[in-house]
């Protein structure tokens, strides 16, 4: 690393900070205001309100990094113009790009720690804002699903259960049809309740009913661990996506393809996952194109490109997301299309930039 590359990322860092820090409140007063008047309706604590607040900070975190970084480094970039300082820089044969390459490093580096610090960090203190807030708010979300009908084993056995509760992990009032790849039927299974032993399902007075030549046949269902379907596949109406970490949302994608159920709006969030990470990387793309642009009145061009950027992409990514979840486009293209139209626009714009 050099003394221009040090020097230049002494400029950047501060004001990242700052920005970051602003953007965080800016985001964090809309959902606090955006639910305020329940609150007060509720006559919720000021503390436990501080709370939610508080356990939204990493989601205000995530939304705020790639606008910081694009703030922060038009901000740094149009400052060191106002200066001089680039023509200097130019003057000396340094071509521009090698002269941001610390800039775009460091929005590569805040990419790969958006996706894990999303994975890791983010998810779990979203739901605990979530699963507090509906407290407060006295919005029940039953840990429950009720009137559940899968298909596992390619369509082989289809499951009615009438509710599963997660937290004793137990399916009541159980009916399980076993065809053969045919269609043939082959037996049917009823029981009150089955528990989930780690490994598969243990039944309680169960019943089987059997061919025996032409007759169907009844008898008690004998202790079997035939029956393996993971637990989460009897809540996916109960989960939220935005609550999984990308494992469990790739395991959730799964299970809906093999019980024949829509998926495209899982898959789309799935892909929407790493496509936001990468968003860190490309805003410096585009900031540096703007970088050197604003000669005057670099505060507030800055703050206004970056801020205008930012709606710009998160409004196209809403469209096209929207757009994915209900089939019109296919699930990786709702998720990247915004990435990739903004890279388009900051390789056309960094062309024009001035060196």
């Amino acid at each position: 690393m050099t003394v221009l590359d040090r020097y230049l990322i002494k400029q950047f860092l501060p004001i990242l900070g700052v920005a970051v820090s602003m953007f965080m409140l800016f985001v964090s007063l809309i959902d606090l205001f955006a639910n305020l008047w329940r609150y007060l309706n509720n006559e919720v604590p000021i503390t436990q309100i501080l709370q939610v607040s508080v356990y939204y900070l990493p989601k205000s975190f995530s939304y705020a990094l790639p606008v910081s970084l694009l703030f922060a480094a038009a901000y740094t970039l149009g400052d060191l113009c106002s200066r001089n300082e680039l023509a200097s820089i130019f003057a000396s044969g340094i071509p521009f790009y090698r002269f941001c390459l610390p800039l775009m490093l460091i929005g590569l580096l805040a990419s790969v720690f958006a996706f894990f610090f999303e994975d890791r960090i983010v998810i779990p203190a979203f739901k605990a804002k979530n699963d507090l807030s509906r407290t407060l708010l006295r919005q029940s979300r039953r840990e429950q699903d009720s009137d559940i009908v899968i298909k596992a084993k390619n369509g082989r056995l289809i499951y009615s259960v009438d509710y599963y509760d997660h937290r004793a992990m137990a399916l009541n009032g159980i009916l399980i049809i076993e065809q053969s790849e045919a269609g043939t039927l082959l037996s049917v299974v009823r029981a009150p309740r089955a528990s989930w032993t780690g490994t598969y399902w243990e039944f309680s007075n169960g019943l089987i009913y059997e061919w025996e030549g032409d007759l169907m046949r009844i008898k008690p269902l004998p202790n079997t661990d035939a029956y393996r379907e993971n637990p989460d596949t009897f809540r996916r109406n109960a989960v939220n996506v935005e609550d999984l970490s990308v494992r469990e949302a790739a395991f959730m994608v799964e299970d809906l393809k093999i019980a024949g159920l829509p998926f495209t709006n899982v898959l789309a969030d799935y892909y929407h996952r790493y496509s936001f990470s990468s968003v860190s990387f490309v805003v410096m793309i585009l900031s540096i194109s703007m970088g050197g642009r604003f000669r005057k009145n670099i505060l507030l061009m800055s703050f206004a490109s970056s801020l205008g950027s930012a709606v710009f992409f998160y409004v196209t990514e809403m469209i096209t997301m929207m757009m994915a979840r209900l089939g019109y486009i296919p699930p990786i293209m709702g998720a990247w299309f915004p990435v990739g139209l903004f890279v388009v626009i900051g390789t056309i714009l960094l062309q024009s930039a001035k060196t």
